[in-house]
């Protein structure tokens, strides 16, 4: 009993270390309002996301998931945010960084032998420019994030494989244009793979469906998605990692008159 307690008071503080990793709050800027909600499965998990000014002004923006989750996926998480942080910071482009990490999880991957599956992740990677509102990105095997424009959804379809897999893998960096008003959601499968009692999968046209028909403020959008997520009957806590990152662009920033 006094090991089991033991264990439960380490998992906790390891927890709390983890969102330590993150954003304590969604960052403000004149030319667009951000927002994410996390929901960990085992308090700890595979999810990871960053927000980060540049020093040209530019924003990244990147979302991930680890295989797995609970203890396991978070040790490896840890690793490659940590990577990831430092690499955005050091005026790498997406391209660069994204192949850095696949070589940086394919080492791991290598040592480990038969737990090699552990050391994969899908990942998001942008960078937006605030005065063109332009976004470059490499989509690793994320689920598509989605744009919300108007009556219309766009849905941002991978431009490479998982990260961890392959030794050199083909990545294909795109461009995304935004405009004024349009919505950026980013999420992990965590939600739309998220199935209830009946067996139903919540999926991604639900969620297309809540982004289309509730123009909420970016908050209030993630607090609607959630509950929507609670009331189709998903796990709770759920049985995968949840996060859900809204951005909403606002218009190209005037550099020249700031």
């Amino acid at each position: 009993m006094a090991n089991s307690t033991t264990i439960d008071l380490d998992l906790d503080l390891a927890s709390k270390v983890q969102r330590l990793l993150f954003p304590k709050s969604s960052p403000s800027c004149d030319w667009c309002c951000m927002g994410v909600k996390n929901r960990m499965a085992l308090g700890l998990g595979g999810d990871f996301f960053e927000f980060i000014a540049l020093p040209d002004g530019c924003q990244v923006v990147f979302l991930g998931d680890v295989t797995g989750h609970g203890l396991q996926a978070s040790v490896v998480m840890s690793l490659l945010y940590g990577y990831l942080h430092r690499a955005s910071t050091s005026g790498c482009l997406p391209k660069q960084i994204v192949a850095e990490a696949n070589a940086f999880l394919q080492f791991f991957a290598k040592r480990s032998r038969k737990f090699d599956h552990y050391f994969s992740a899908t990942l998001f990677f942008s960078i937006i420019d605030p005065a063109s509102l332009m976004m470059i990105y490499v989509n690793a095997g994320h689920v598509a994030p989605l744009v919300r424009r108007g009556d219309e959804v766009f849905a941002l379809q991978p431009t490479a494989s998982p990260l961890g897999y392959f030794s050199d893998p083909e990545l294909e960096v795109e461009t995304f244009q935004f405009e004024a008003d349009d919505r950026l959601l980013l999420y992990t499968d965590g939600i739309s793979d998220s199935f209830n009692a009946r067996g139903q999968s919540f999926g991604s046209e639900r969620i297309e469906q809540l982004l289309l028909n509730h123009p909420d403020p970016h908050l209030d959008f993630l607090d609607r998605l959630f509950d929507a997520l609670r009331e189709f009957g998903a796990p709770d806590p759920p049985d995968d990692d949840c996060t859900a990152i809204v951005i909403d662009l606002h218009d190209r920033l005037l550099l020249a008159d700031k």
